[in-house]
């Protein structure tokens, strides 16, 4: 196995593993998983968040968004309103059962985070997320279509 396929199958069980234990703490706690605290957080953070902004995001299909948001609105903790410039779209906004949940999801989101990578020098997990933002920033250019 070369170096870089070795690389590449770390980083995927490392994210597989980091994923499940974070997931599994927030629904115990709050009852919800990673991918809904995403999508609640993206649509906080994105001004007249639409579909399609959750899509460039997580870079997946919409089908598979829409069906996630279709969740999120049947759980109460986001609703979909007119586009106040596109008729054909509608923008996602949280509830305020869905803003109580995500302030309360965040800091044990955070806390079972800093537990997981409690043992890692703080300049080694700066360096990290350079090198991620810098991968990141690659893989979403040559997705861009030319």
């Amino acid at each position: 196995m070369t170096r870089i396929t070795s690389v590449f199958i770390d980083l995927v069980r490392v994210e597989t593993r980091l994923y499940n234990v974070v997931s599994a703490r927030l629904r115990a706690e709050q009852g919800l998983g990673l991918g809904q605290f995403e999508f609640l957080e993206i649509i906080d953070r994105v001004p007249d968040c639409r579909v399609l902004d959750i899509v460039g995001e997580v870079a997946i299909t919409v089908g598979a968004v829409s069906k996630a948001v279709d969740r999120l609105v049947e759980a109460g903790w986001c609703r979909r309103a007119a586009h106040p410039s596109d008729r054909r779209s509608s923008v996602l906004r949280l509830t305020p059962e869905g803003e109580k949940l995500l302030t309360a999801s965040r800091p044990v989101v955070d806390r079972e985070l800093r537990a997981l990578t409690a043992g890692i020098p703080q300049a080694d997990l700066t360096r990290l997320a350079s090198t991620l933002a810098a991968l990141r920033t690659t893989l979403e250019s040559a997705a861009e279509p030319a």
